[in-house]
């Protein structure tokens, strides 16, 4: 079943393309994973910290806490800056 001919007489659908609405979305796609990978980098350097030194778990509950805020205000900051190209024209 083919769409109806639209105004200009194609049978394109109309809208944008899947190819568009994946790049409109790719930047949100990505803050997920800058959120974990801080989080899970400053708790390997804390583990590994902890092994070296014997200080388990020291380093990494300082690691899970540095990550989770660096990585809480990176997503913040991208969050805030996507924000603000959607808004301009």
């Amino acid at each position: 079943m083919s769409p109806e001919p639209n105004s200009s007489g194609s049978r394109k659908p109309e809208g944008p393309s899947p190819d568009q609405i994946l790049r409109q979305v790719a930047p949100y796609l990505t803050l997920g994973i800058q959120l974990a990978a801080g989080i899970v980098i400053f708790f390997l350097i804390g583990w590994w910290l902890d092994t070296r030194y014997d200080t388990s778990p020291t380093f990494k509950l300082i690691g899970l806490c540095v990550g989770s805020i660096g990585g809480l205000i990176k997503f913040l900051k991208s969050a805030v800056e996507f924000g603000n190209k959607e808004k301009s024209p």
